[in-house]
């Protein structure tokens, strides 16, 4: 039992020390996401403030340390759903009503102080902070899914990490908090011995999640890009139009059709691989709102694949190409617009279903 012990004090102190030095770099790192680094930064704090309790338990000597580090577990899930804002969205700003997702942490604060952890009042903290859980994860999945669905109708390279990185933690949040749900029940049943071996998974499992982010920090420190918070999904506008705007829509939309297809056979916008909806708007001198409308709904396709599909067939035409026999398949891929491998890849093969040295093979 003591040698358990050990090892929990032990992961905990790496895992305590591992969150405010990579808070510390968020701090301080030179970057233009300075909101959402600052925001992350404070969000590792107030779990490392938490997990003190993993190897010390002086807290509770101190009754207002102790209503603080116990109701600051409030305050994870809020600025967690905060951080995935400003991360999203580049133009996101903090404001006054953004103080109402603190109140919680406050109320519980007060009520500890008051009530000197009544049972009363530890049964109501254990129930809000599952109701809280659940609202602000669900909450997060939402917004992560209308962030996808914008970047897509929006943007044609298919760097979209963040979705991929906020999505990760999300999950990763689940399945440690499905650990603590676990370990809350075997506490309160007659399985209470098994209790220390779940808090050494839940350390393990919070160490592994703290190396991922620090990874993350160092391999991809440009991470945070964000999109506009002002665009929303085609969907979202098209339910506001009336069947008058439609009818007059539709016969501006063959028009707009030809215009666009006539751009993109002789000016070829697609060879930039940061190109746009709004970049593709003002180079066809179509309005941005009935560019989307046409391509994401008209054409019933992506943005992003719509002009995926138009670097593959340059890129079909480039393989088969006898002359162009001495071009390896990483110089075409950035000739026809893409900016990485694995994307060209992965669009080619969804496209062809071939491999794009498999298709030059069979097309020699």
């Amino acid at each position: 039992m003591e040698n358990k012990i050990e090892i929990i004090e032990t992961i905990g102190k790496i895992v305590v020390f591992i969150m405010i030095l990579l808070s510390f770099f968020l701090f301080t790192v030179k970057t233009k996401n300075k909101l959402s680094n600052r925001l992350f930064g404070i969000y590792l704090l107030v779990i490392a403030f938490d997990l003190i309790g993993l190897f010390t338990n002086k807290t509770v000597e101190y009754p207002i340390i102790q209503s603080l580090k116990t109701s600051s577990s409030l305050l994870q899930l809020p600025l967690f759903f905060l951080y995935v804002l400003s991360a999203c969205y580049s133009n996101f700003k903090i404001k006054g009503k953004h103080i109402l997702h603190f109140l919680l942490f406050l109320l519980f604060f007060i009520l500890f102080n008051i009530t000197s952890f009544s049972d009363l009042s530890i049964l109501l903290y254990e129930i809000v902070g599952e109701i809280q859980f659940i609202v602000y994860i669900v909450t997060v999945f939402i917004i992560l899914k209308k962030y996808k669905t914008v970047y897509l109708e929006n943007y044609s390279n298919a760097n979209y990490a963040i979705y991929k990185w906020l999505f990760q933690i999300t999950v990763f949040s689940c399945i440690a908090h499905s650990f603590v749900i676990i370990r809350w029940y075997l506490s309160n049943s007659i399985y209470q011995e098994y209790v220390i071996n779940t808090n050494i998974v839940i350390s393990l499992s919070v160490l592994s999640i703290t190396i991922f982010f620090v990874l993350k920090a160092l391999y991809q420190p440009a991470l945070f890009t964000g999109i506009s918070i002002d665009l929303v999904p085609v969907k979202s506008f098209l339910e506001k139009q009336t069947t008058k705007d439609n009818a007059q829509k539709n016969k501006a939309e063959n028009e707009y059709l030809k215009k666009l297809t006539s751009v993109m056979q002789k000016e070829k916008p697609y060879l930039d691989f940061g190109l746009t909806l709004q970049k593709l708007a003002i180079q066809t001198d179509i309005p941005e709102k009935e560019l989307s409308l046409l391509i994401n709904h008209h054409l019933n396709k992506h943005f992003f694949d719509f002009i995926n599909e138009y670097r593959i067939n340059d890129a079909k035409i480039l393989l088969k190409d006898p002359a162009q026999k001495e071009l390896t398949v990483l110089e075409i891929l950035y000739e026809v617009g893409f900016n990485s491998k694995s994307s060209f890849y992965t669009a080619f093969k969804k496209a062809t279903h071939q491999t794009p040295s498999e298709y030059r093979k069979s097309n020699s």
